[in-house]
């Protein structure tokens, strides 16, 4: 791989970002890498940026686009397997971003952070959605609609989408929302009051909601 030091800092060639996606987390010029990695974020070349979370609920990573945040992953998740999903589906230039590379990925923590702190209850941020599409995408974006504190059960979310027969298909859905916190799937519960399924885990689901309840 070429040695970073070698490389100019003005170019923000396709090469730059592909010789970065291998670059070792530990190299000798990190402040380099970043400043290439902030450059091609602000040139367009990067297609997903991610970076890692610290949180109650466990570690998130957060990834975004140009277009917004496209995906929130619990760290029950396996890495790997995000990122193949985000360039499968985003696009395959996908790198670590350091702060300031991505304004609206730092806005997302920013925001989740607060959230999580209980001092915030919405969220207003630009969203690519295109990792939810067709009846699922509605019943993901829907479920903002739910308000903080509050919980409905699937059979009353495939209910008020004009779709009560659904209910499988809504359950479906939330297990697999790519924006979750953002998306509340966690207020989403099974008819006789049980908690259902949560891609973060049950556990992380319990927090939220006591969290919320006791605001």
């Amino acid at each position: 791989m070429t040695d970073p030091a070698q490389i100019d800092l003005a170019t923000t060639d396709p090469a730059v970002v592909a010789a970065l996606r291998t670059a070792p987390a530990d190299a000798d010029t990190p402040r380099l890498r970043d400043r290439l990695v902030r450059d091609a974020g602000h040139e367009g070349l990067i297609d997903v940026a991610y970076r890692a979370l610290d949180s109650p609920i466990g570690g998130l990573t957060l990834a975004a686009t140009p277009r917004g945040l496209a995906y929130v992953a619990f760290e029950v998740e396996d890495p790997d397997e995000v990122l193949e999903l985000l360039a499968d589906r985003l696009g395959p230039r996908v790198l670590r971003a350091p702060d300031g590379a991505f304004p609206a990925l730092d806005t997302a923590a920013v925001q989740i952070e607060q959230y999580l702190a209980g001092r915030r209850r919405t969220f207003d941020l630009p969203l690519d959605t295109r990792l939810a599409r067709g009846f699922r995408g509605a019943v993901q974006q829907h479920l903002a609609e739910v308000p903080y504190g509050h919980t409905v059960t699937y059979k009353q979310l495939a209910a008020e989408l004009d779709r009560p027969g659904a209910v499988r298909a809504v359950g479906t859905a939330c297990a697999t929302n790519p924006l979750p916190l953002v998306w509340p799937c966690h207020r989403i519960l099974r008819s006789d009051g049980g908690l259902g399924g949560y891609r973060g885990g049950l556990e992380a689901k319990r927090q939220l909601l006591a969290m919320e309840a006791g605001a």
